[in-house]
């Protein structure tokens, strides 16, 4: 791919002056990228691109606080670069970023209920409309459709939103179905009760683990997080479906008007909770009252960082 030997070479040439560039590398099967910290040609060498690299290298940033740092980013994940800038929580001189169009990226999930263990799988090859999984057993030909993360069949963002140097030619946005909207109906469809007994009985499945946190790009208090601290102690450890549906309300009211809907929460979910549906709901939320959305424009100021005595769409004295 000559996009991807360009930005090899752009990287090359910037990184006598970065502590290090972010981006993935093959992991440990064919259909898992990992992160790669490049500090040396010979790591860039080693740079992917494409379907496997689902993660967003944006999580990173803010753990090289005061280094002069580079990364790879998708669409997705220049979103979570743009929203970082905004709230200050990296400098952008301190910030170099390389971009190229993204297609898409795989559903892991999705990809074992068509050909069950994906630990035995031997290779993966997306070409056009199919993704190819060999097993033991043989190869299986998918579409991609079925085996796609949901964000990206109608993704409107596939080429970095900010970039100093991106390669290869820009692509249009996606124009298939929208599983998040349709997923999104159908909680808002819910009657309250309903809706409090949905969650409840996801929520059960938790276990705590923190991965959602962890792997967002936003959530960014890491020590003083609310849900671990002991001074104040606001959450108990407690594994009661009660205190884990508050860790997820409070997670995402922290995110509110802030997420990018990276997805990350959700795919690190190790029991597969659909928690992003609540970020998009918040989300929605913000949309429609402040008409901004998170990590689209790098000059606007996000709403929750403001104050105005009259909002014109919060109709404050008309009870």
């Amino acid at each position: 791919m000559q996009s991807l030997e360009d930005i090899k070479a752009k990287i090359k040439d910037a990184l006598p002056g970065l502590d290090c560039v972010i981006g993935w590398e093959r992991g440990w099967s064919p259909l898992h990228g990992t992160p790669l910290f490049m500090r040396s040609p010979e790591d860039v060498d080693r740079l992917t691109w494409g379907p496997f690299n689902v993660g967003n290298p944006a999580t990173y940033l803010t753990g090289f606080k005061g280094k002069k740092v580079g990364v790879v980013v998708k669409g997705c994940d220049s979103r979570s670069v743009v929203q970082l800038l905004q709230e200050k929580l990296v400098k952008r001189e301190d910030v170099v970023v390389f971009g190229m169009p993204c297609e898409g990226v795989v559903d892991l999930t999705k990809v074992a209920r068509k050909v069950g263990d994906i630990a035995l799988v031997n290779a993966a090859v997306r070409a056009g409309g199919t993704l190819s999984v060999t097993t033991p057993e043989g190869m299986v030909e998918i579409p991609w459709e079925e085996v796609a993360a949901d964000k990206c069949l109608s993704c409107q963002y596939p080429n970095a939103l900010v970039s100093d140097h991106f390669a290869g030619e820009p692509l249009p946005p996606a124009m298939g179905r929208d599983p998040a909207a349709e997923q999104l109906a159908a909680l808002e469809a819910m009657a309250p009760a309903e809706l409090f007994a949905h969650w409840a009985k996801v929520m059960e499945r938790c276990i705590r683990c923190y991965a959602c946190r962890n792997a967002c790009p936003m959530c960014v208090c890491r020590d003083h997080c609310i849900a671990q601290t002991r001074d104040p102690h606001w959450l108990t450890q407690e594994d009661s479906t009660r205190e884990k549906l508050m860790f997820q309300m409070i997670h995402a009211l922290h995110l509110a008007g802030r997420c990018t809907e990276c997805g990350e929460c959700q795919r690190s979910c190790p029991v597969d909770i659909p928690i992003l549906a609540l970020r998009r709901k918040l989300n929605a939320v913000v949309k429609d009252l402040f008409d901004y959305q998170a990590g689209v424009d790098p000059q606007a100021v996000p709403p929750l960082f403001t104050f105005q005595v009259e909002e014109a769409k919060i109709n404050e004295r008309g009870w």
